[in-house]
């Protein structure tokens, strides 16, 4: 049977690269529907331009549907919402609000709402096969200690709206488990590609770039502070999109939720020095408390100037420990495993140094 795809969350760069594993991976694809907002057709034109030429004579059939997730029947005529329903065999759901200074309500318009719509149109689909939602490690919220890929519970609290928002809206697609067949994505901090270094925006890891290289005009830079045990869990886009591609396609996949996250992961202290002596070619001298430095980025100007979100400081605190055993096993037969944090580390940063000037990387900072 010849396999319809259909994705929400095009033309963003995780979507537009799943696309092209996933047109490696499965040689039965014989078409593509993208669900795109009215203002990023022209965008959207663009990046299928891209991928096609990419295609080395492949004939791939890719139609773009104006829409919207936020929207009773995604915005889309009846005729077009029924079409696909009787037409698409894997749905892939991966349009949501990231950030993680995003305003509640946005937050929930898109990432709750959205995905209400989403899986009202997925329980009415009369040949789906697989339904992959793309989620974050980071449902936990504040909870700490051991984490496992099959709890999905409320913790007392939340780091940030993001992380909320991304919590009732799988707990919405874990109850579509008995009806339809769903595979649950839980990546962790996601960082450009271990071996080149390529990413869409320095948010996340790159905070700390940004800090390092705003502030290397000073004699000396020292460590922040931050508690011995707390592993900030980064997981390069490359390992994300082959592992997801193989387990959207994994017929044991079904039912399933997994974290694609670092099984030895560094520590926030670790990581700070590892960028430092990749910058400096040296190590940190001294130590700010943590709480100063929350202090200081309380402050929109020096956030601004330094390129750092506050919230982002919450994860080197937080103890919480990613278990992803499942998604190792599962991968075994693959042969994907995530790459070493530390041997990404000079790409990474490279990339950083020759793009830290360009606005289309840098995040605006509330």
């Amino acid at each position: 049977m010849e396999h319809i795809y259909f994705f929400t969350g095009f033309p963003g760069f995780i979507s537009n690269q799943l696309i092209r594993e996933l047109i490696r991976q499965d040689e039965a694809i014989n078409k593509i529907y993208l669900l795109v907002l009215p203002q990023q057709r022209k965008k959207s034109e663009m990046e299928i331009k891209k991928i096609e030429d990419d295609l080395d004579g492949m004939k791939i059939a890719f139609e773009i549907v104006i829409g919207d997730i936020t929207k009773k029947h995604l915005d889309c005529s009846l005729e077009v919402y029924h079409e696909l329903q009787q037409q698409v065999t894997h749905l892939f759901h991966l349009a949501a609000i990231y950030d993680l200074a995003v305003p509640e309500k946005l937050a929930r318009l898109v990432n709750v709402v959205g995905t209400e719509q989403v899986n009202q149109w997925a329980k009415g689909a009369t040949v789906l096969k697989r339904y992959t939602y793309f989620s974050t490690a980071y449902v936990a919220g504040t909870r700490e200690g051991c984490l496992y890929e099959h709890e999905l519970k409320l913790p007392k609290s939340f780091k940030n709206h993001y992380e909320r928002t991304k919590y009732e809206a799988e707990l919405l697609v874990e109850q579509l488990k008995k009806e339809i067949p769903i595979t649950i994505i839980r990546p962790g901090i996601v960082k450009g590609h271990s071996q080149t270094g390529q990413t869409i925006k320095f948010d996340g890891p790159y905070f700390i770039l940004n800090f390092l290289d705003r502030l290397s005009f000073m004699p000396f830079l020292p460590y922040i502070s931050s508690k011995r045990d707390t592993v900030v869990n980064l997981v390069p886009i490359d390992y994300i999109i082959q592992a997801t591609a193989f387990l959207a396609l994994y017929k044991e996949g079904a039912g399933k939720t997994y974290h694609l996250t670092d099984p030895s992961p560094f520590t926030a202290s670790e990581i700070y020095e590892l960028f430092f002596e990749e910058l400096y070619k040296k190590k940190p001298k001294g130590h700010i408390p943590l709480p100063i430095s929350q202090a200081v980025l309380s402050i929109r100007h020096v956030r601004a100037f330094l390129g750092v979100e506050k919230e982002a400081l919450d994860y080197f605190t937080w103890k919480g420990r990613f278990d992803c055993s499942l998604a190792q096993e599962d991968l075994t037969a693959s042969g994907i495993v995530c790459p070493d944090f530390k041997e990404g580390v000079p790409a990474m940063v490279d990339f950083y140094l020759k793009h830290k000037h360009d606005e289309e990387y840098q995040i605006k900072i509330r």
